[in-house]
């Protein structure tokens, strides 16, 4: 995500860090926060701080995150395509319902996010810069965005910690004697809570909305569910007025990512096949 946005900000006018506002997901959490605080992608790419990320050498390689997933979907979290409408304010309430009872059946993480709330902070990011995180209270199953307004009290630097929270992989983050998980639970993108009016311009980010399902990437079952539910997500805000581009992975960049998300070793082919992405994106 930060290296196409940096591609984009070195091939065109167009600055990031102008935005109106910003909304997080998981791992565009970071991105988010960082763009919030004022930082350039393209001063800063490959600097920022890494999403949350296990490889073989701590032992929780593909075969780990298989068993996340696996639980996910026995929970019904990344396989039915009626769940992609729950997660749109409308359906607040069953959604909610849904996401309970789904992560009632997956079992608590118990690795730990590594200092990320304290990179974050060290930015000097604030809610009144314009940011949303996403995140998902665990034992009602709600969606919270903290930065808004009904959010309960929390810094940045934890509401992304939660929000990078993956359910079953991670431990969950405490806030106020509440635990969250990963925004990630509701939905990839929750792109249906951007604040938006008649006009107003929206790019998303979406690195899980170009993956297939293939035998043995385990991380390759999220990409139908994510297109999914992103593109009614979208379609709602189109409703609204709102201009609504998406950007996913393309080839190059799944290949670059590979089947295991959690792999740090990937990352600097992964920055330079987003930036080459952003390039072709600026110029197409």
């Amino acid at each position: 995500m930060a290296a196409v946005l940096a591609a984009l900000e070195e091939e065109t006018d167009w600055d990031p860090r102008t935005c109106d506002s910003y909304l997080g997901t998981s791992a565009g959490s970071i991105v988010a926060a960082w763009l919030a605080a004022g930082v350039s992608p393209l001063s800063r790419v490959g600097q920022m701080p890494e999403a949350p990320s296990a490889g073989d050498h701590d032992g929780a390689g593909p075969g780990a995150l298989g068993q996340v997933l696996q639980a996910g979907r026995a929970a019904g979290l990344l396989t039915a395509a009626p769940m992609a409408a729950l997660g749109l304010r409308t359906t607040a309430p069953g959604g909610a319902l849904a996401r309970r009872l789904a992560l009632s059946r997956v079992p608590r993480g118990r690795r730990s996010l590594g200092g990320l709330r304290g990179q974050v902070e060290a930015s000097g990011v604030g809610w009144d810069d314009g940011l949303l995180v996403s995140a998902v209270d665990l034992e009602s199953g709600r969606r919270v965005m903290f930065g808004a307004p009904d959010a309960p009290a929390a810094s940045v630097g934890q509401a992304v910690e939660a929000s990078c929270a993956i359910p079953g992989y991670f431990r969950p983050v405490e806030i106020g004697g509440r635990s969250y998980v990963d925004g990630g639970a509701w939905s990839p993108t929750n792109l249906d809570a951007a604040p938006v009016s008649r006009g107003t311009r929206v790019l998303c980010l979406n690195p899980t909305g170009s993956m297939r399902p293939s035998r043995g990437s385990p991380a390759g079952a999220l990409g139908p569910l994510s297109r999914s539910i992103a593109g009614v997500e979208a379609l709602a805000l189109r409703r609204r007025g709102a201009h609504v581009d998406t950007i996913s992975p393309d080839a190059s960049t799944v290949s670059a990512i590979g089947g295991n998300l959690m792999d740090p070793r990937r990352r600097d082919g992964v920055t330079a096949a987003g930036v080459a992405q952003g390039r072709r994106v600026a110029r197409g």
